[in-house]
């Protein structure tokens, strides 16, 4: 393998964004951006994405991400790297050490804080539960290490093998501290949880990986992991204390992935997720739904449900994704996306069905230096609950700008719709 092709496999295994057993980061309420980093990226980037998902019908949680990605390798001396991934009311940074345990054992040192981190929206019998739903703030520090198994042997150049994919393992320990506040609509006889200091551990297994874009030519991903939540202080919240927050919480879970494109610029991809809890509670439980791919560093989407609609202790999650050119220039695709899940659900949120599927479809475009890249869609969720009957109705716009293709004139254009006034009025537009 080249060692541009072995650069490509190793950013592949770089991922923008957190599992947030919880909430996922919001801003200003209303644009999230859970952000972590899976291997020090050594690629780089600079990157704005941009996520929204709006129901047809019924009022769901405000669902989206907006934020901009920079990267940058050689950050002051050859074997450091800086991470930082910009929203308005959210950071999250890491200063990458390479090779400080050893040759092939890296180092990252991060801190993230911000608004609207830890924020939690009930969402029971496929109604969103304003009254028991909070407003959450947090900060957090952490250390990774970061290992490669099986380095390239020394004088090799060349591609000999499915061997040379690389195979990395990943510990990361963090101390976050988390204090909520009430929302209008939080109910006044509805008690919220005390702010609380958590400890989080986490232990990864990777063999591949894919690249943080919104489209993946090539990749390929196995992966498995652990993570421990420790809380200084369980306590009990809600309504006379019907609600727990657990003193501990283990999570396991796995990803399969494939992604290819043939000729033509046909693109096909397949995920295969599946994991499993110990005494979860509603802010570490898994929670599904939506169609946002850069929405966390494990999405787990289902087509036309709310955001984060369904929220389980177990689960198994099939997600597949195609797109083919509609012209000759490739610079518009019709894509085509489907998630079919089955689900053990957290007690107190339960549905009557285990098994739950959504499907969409499409218009994407590319611009010609390829620096644009952006899809409209519609999704349906099959059984998605909607007071006394099934399927819910959903819209989309995902879209991706690389400044390093096409320049830093758009990046001020886009600056101004990450400014919280465009956002709120954005918000009221779709009548919330």
């Amino acid at each position: 393998m080249t060692d541009r092709l072995r650069r490509d496999w190793a950013a592949r295994t770089v991922l923008i964004v957190r599992l947030s057993s919880s909430a996922w980061l919001w801003i200003f309420s209303v644009i999230g951006i859970p952000v972590a980093l899976a291997q020090i990226d050594p690629e780089r980037r600079a990157l704005i994405q941009f996520g929204y998902n709006q129901p047809l019908r019924g009022r769901g949680p405000i669902a989206g991400y907006a934020y901009y990605y920079h990267n940058q390798p050689g950050f002051l001396r050859t074997n450091l790297t800086l991470r930082a991934a910009i929203a308005p009311t959210y950071l999250d940074t890491e200063l990458g050490v390479r090779g400080l345990l050893g040759e092939h054992t890296d180092m990252g040192f991060g801190f993230a804080g911000g608004g609207f981190a830890d924020s939690y929206s009930e969402v029971r019998g496929g109604k969103l539960w304003r009254e028991e739903s909070f407003t959450g703030h947090g900060a957090e520090a952490n250390v990774s290490v970061y290992h490669l198994f099986n380095p390239m042997p020394a004088g090799q150049t060349n591609h000999t093998g499915i061997g040379d994919v690389p195979l990395q393992l990943v510990v990361r320990n963090a101390a976050r501290y988390s204090f909520y506040q009430r929302e209008d609509e939080t109910a006044a006889g509805f008690r919220l949880p005390e702010d609380k200091l958590a400890h989080h551990v986490r232990i990864g297994l990777r063999w591949g990986g894919r690249e943080p874009l919104l489209v993946a030519d090539r990749a390929v991903e196995l992966s498995a992991w652990y993570e421990g939540q420790f809380r200084t202080d369980p306590q009990d919240y809600g309504y006379s204390g019907d609600r727990t927050i657990e003193a501990r919480t283990h999570l396991l879970w796995g990803r399969g992935l494939v992604a290819w494109e043939f000729p033509g610029q046909q693109r096909i991809e397949f995920t295969l997720t599946g994991g499993g809890s110990a005494d979860a509670d509603r802010l570490s439980a898994y929670r599904l739904g939506g169609a946002l791919p850069l929405g966390a560093e494990f999405p787990l989407m289902v087509p036309g449900y709310y955001f984060q609609e369904l929220s389980a202790r177990r689960f198994a999650l099939l997600d597949t994704s195609y797109s083919v050119p509609l012209s000759r220039s490739h610079r518009w695709d019709l894509a085509l996306n489907g998630g079919v899940a089955n689900i053990g659900f957290l007690p107190g949120l339960e549905l009557p069905r285990h098994w739950h599927s959504g499907a969409g479809g499409g218009i994407g475009y590319t611009s010609s230096n390829g620096a644009w890249h952006w899809v409209l869609g519609y999704a349906y969720g099959f059984d998605a609950m909607r007071g006394d009957h099934r399927g819910a109705h959903n819209v989309g716009l995902v879209m991706e700008y690389d400044l390093e293709a096409g320049g830093i004139g758009p990046l001020r254009r886009a600056g101004r719709w990450l400014n919280p006034n465009t956002w709120r009025g954005f918000d009221r537009l779709f009548g919330r």
